[in-house]
């Protein structure tokens, strides 16, 4: 089967951390660690697995963090080399998967959790909370904290990859492909604002208006009683979008302190070196970015005793002093979940699948591409927000 596959290459991971920020063109072309390649299909591990055939699949922040090097090590030791990528999947079963017949479009949760490894559960699973599954690296698949992430089960880049029933969760007849890819990334934008535990009227603070960042916005309009949010845009059309699924306010990052300060009448300070902080601010941030300047960001204009909620995989690097001055809560947010709600425990994916239907989303998958154009693909998705788009997705059917 045709794939995209992702190998280990120490000098393109050198190469790409020492130059692809300034010259990003580069991680799409000649410093990428991907290769296009006929690959034999991942055999079935066991009862429950089923074969997967790709409608579309997006191009993740994670994704791309890893092709650019800019991932920590600290992962080096749940994923299996080379695998697939993909793990923002819309696509058709191709075997039965115990109640889903052949032919059943669904859309994948990607964390490979003990149900999928054959494993008793262990007690974040039998929990729901599978996201923090502590045996991902055991079990009859090969080492991967999700599909996309394994040399195993392969991924949402190629032509055909296996999820265990676990995993799957059919799509409603009339929920269209560009909308069902999104499903995935909305239910972990839920799961996020659901870990922050957002109070009603609360100032919130979502850093970064890419996908994640978006669905933030999206998520807590519908799933909390926060009052203002105010999104950290760069881009025009980031802009328009924030505004469209719910910001009250919209601003450039360089304009950020200065706003959260007039709207929260926080005191703004100026220390000797480094970015100016307040003595106040908002209620709750989301670093929807990971990058040292978006979580010291968050950090800096997070009154104290607030929340700050990492949804976007994180890079290191941010000044941790605002946190113990200001005892700050600072909360991961990764993938999924079981949810505590008013009408009981649910899963994000239900959750995000019933806003999915609903939700002003036409448009957010701007580009498709088969894999075949996978340069193009990430070129696009590395500019993505100069270039107006917000989500790039492969169609692995179009080659």
């Amino acid at each position: 089967m045709l794939a995209l596959e992702l190998y280990r290459s120490v000098t393109r991971y050198v190469a790409a951390r020492a130059v692809g920020e300034r010259i990003p063109g580069l991680l799409a072309g000649p410093l990428a660690p991907l290769r296009l390649v006929n690959r034999d299909e991942p055999s079935l591990p066991g009862e429950g697995w089923a074969r997967v055939q790709p409608r579309l699949s997006g191009i993740c922040g994670s994704d791309l963090a890893t092709i650019a090097g800019r991932a920590s090590f600290y992962f080096s030791s749940v994923v299996s080399m080379p695998f697939v990528p993909g793990h923002e999947v819309v696509g058709d079963l191709f075997d039965d998967a115990e109640d889903l017949p052949a032919g059943t479009r669904v859309v994948l949760e990607p964390v490979l959790s003990c149900a999928a490894r054959g494993l008793e559960l262990c007690l974040s699973c039998a929990s729901g909370s599978t996201g923090r599954c502590d045996r991902i690296t055991v079990g009859h698949v090969a080492p991967g904290l999700q599909t996309g992430y394994c040399a195993d089960t392969g991924g949402g880049w190629g032509k055909t990859f296996v999820a265990h029933r676990s995993q799957l969760h059919p799509v409603p007849d009339e929920m269209a492909d560009d909308r069902a890819v999104l499903v995935e990334p909305l239910a972990c934008a839920v799961h996020a604002v659901l870990r922050a535990g957002v109070d009603s009227g609360a100032t919130v603070l979502v850093v970064g208006a890419g996908t994640v960042g978006l669905l933030t916005v999206l998520a807590l309009r519908e799933f909390s009683g926060a009052g203002q949010v105010v999104a950290v845009a760069k881009h025009r059309r980031q802009r328009e979008w924030a505004a469209r699924l719910g910001a009250t306010e919209v601003v450039d990052p360089r304009e950020a302190v200065t706003v959260v300060r007039r709207s929260t009448h926080a005191y703004r300070l100026s220390p000797e070196r480094g970015s100016s902080y307040l003595l106040g601010g908002v209620d709750a941030a989301f670093d929807c970015v990971g990058s040292p300047s978006s979580l010291d960001l968050c950090l800096r204009t997070t009154k104290a005793g607030g929340r700050v909620v990492i949804a976007g995989m994180p890079a290191g690097g941010a000044d941790l002093a605002p946190m113990w001055f200001r005892e700050l809560q600072v909360v991961g947010a990764y993938a999924t979940g079981m949810e505590l709600t008013e009408r009981g425990p649910v899963r994000s994916f239900d959750l995000a699948m019933d806003l999915a239907r609903e939700a002003p989303l036409e448009g957010m998958v701007g580009a498709e591409c088969p894999l075949g154009r996978w340069r193009e693909a990430l070129d696009h998705s590395f500019g993505s927000g100069r270039l107006g788009t917000v989500k790039v997705a492969f169609n692995p059917r179009g080659d």
